[in-house]
């Protein structure tokens, strides 16, 4: 009798001991098929304890904290740790549970790949829905540069790569003709001249006319009323101080040298001489298809006779509209020109980027590189 109770004993505790053992092969099993299979750099020990907390709290992960729940903007600063971050969603009510989250994180590898960013995030949203949104950091603001001298086709063009949702055809069309009115664009002009250069920070669902708007309001920032009098003293209205330091721009390669640049357009324009510039051909121009851009360079003679308002090799005073987006350094150099007696300059031919001035037509030949 005795033997026959031990053998029953025996006999359980091997039954117990095998479905122990089939317990925990199948726990990690059945939390790969809710949850996919467990980072290779969990430790067995690690495999099973976090196995066991997400079957226990598997709703935590599965259901929102709110359903259609606002979005808001949730912030990772860089060097944050996975369970600061935890704790900062749990605080926000965005998850329901910061230490079955993590868990989550630990268990899909997810933990090393968290990146620091701006994110919308949502209560609407599962635990599991922002353990991956939170591996993709694309901003919801996105930085954007528009360079000095560009014209704005060469803004339209930088738009594909930009990370904003707007296609070069937009832009032009609202930069040909903006859809707010200002004070110094006169009517039915494009914005060609005023879209401000700088960096931008700019929501990415931002439109072609926010976009425009937005390089308008910028220009009127830097509008000083001390720029717009200095401006006047020099016996020009705004849209024709940008028109010629659209030009200044184009020419100028070294900043230093723009007010001087302007004081040669400025004693052109007095005595009525053509201004001859070369940036106003490559307007006329326009695509340089063999060279893939906008500024052909060298131009040829049958570049430099094109019939337009714009080449002013042919046409004296400004030409009828900026030709680039200058620089507020361009525009201050048309409103504080440099007092010279100078009427010609080309540049140097040491690379450097600096022009020979002169006050001849003679001493301009003599400057030619030998």
């Amino acid at each position: 009798m005795k033997r026959n109770y031990s053998c029953t004993s025996l006999v359980l505790l091997i039954l117990l001991i095998l479905l122990i053992m089939v317990v925990i092969i199948y726990i990690p099993v059945l939390v790969e098929q809710s949850y996919g299979p467990a980072s290779s750099a969990l430790n067995l020990t690690d495999r099973y304890s976090y196995a066991i907390s997400l079957l226990w709290s598997a709703g935590d992960l599965t259901s929102p904290v709110l359903p259609g729940g606002v979005e808001k903007i949730f912030v990772i600063e860089s060097g944050e740790s996975v369970s600061q971050i935890s704790d900062h969603l749990e605080s926000l009510g965005l998850i329901q549970n910061s230490r079955i989250f993590r868990i989550y994180l630990v268990w899909k590898g997810l933990d090393t790949s968290v990146q620091a960013g701006n994110y919308k995030l949502s209560p609407g949203m599962t635990g599991i829905e922002i353990a991956l949104a939170l591996q993709d950091a694309t901003p919801t603001e996105i930085s954007y540069n528009v360079w000095a001298g560009w014209r704005m086709e060469e803004i339209a063009a930088s738009l594909p790569t930009s990370g904003l949702n707007i296609t070069p055809e937009d832009f032009l069309t609202a930069a040909k003709k903006p859809s707010v009115p200002m004070d110094f664009l006169p009517d039915n002009t494009s914005a060609e001249g005023f879209l401000f250069p700088g960096s931008y920070s700019l929501p990415r669902d931002t439109t072609a006319d926010q976009l425009v708007s937005i390089l308008l309001q910028n220009f009127s920032n830097n509008l000083s009323i001390e720029l717009q009098e200095k401006i006047i003293r020099q016996g020009l209205d705004i849209y024709q101080a940008v028109t010629l330091a659209s030009i200044v721009e184009k020419e100028a390669i070294v900043s230093d040298e723009q007010p001087i640049i302007a004081s040669v357009f400025y004693n052109r324009l007095n005595i009525g001489m053509k201004l001859d510039s070369d940036p106003t051909v490559q307007y006329s121009v326009g695509y340089d298809f063999e060279k893939g851009n906008w500024w052909k360079n060298p131009l040829t003679l049958e570049d430099l006779a094109i019939d337009s308002p714009y080449n002013t090799y042919i046409y004296t005073n400004l030409p009828p509209s900026p030709i680039s987006n200058p620089s507020i350094s361009a525009l201050l150099a048309v409103a504080n020109p440099a007092q010279t007696p100078y009427f010609y300059f080309r540049a140097r031919c040491d690379g450097s980027g600096l022009h020979f001035f002169s006050e001849t037509f003679e001493q301009h030949l003599q400057n030619a590189c030998k």
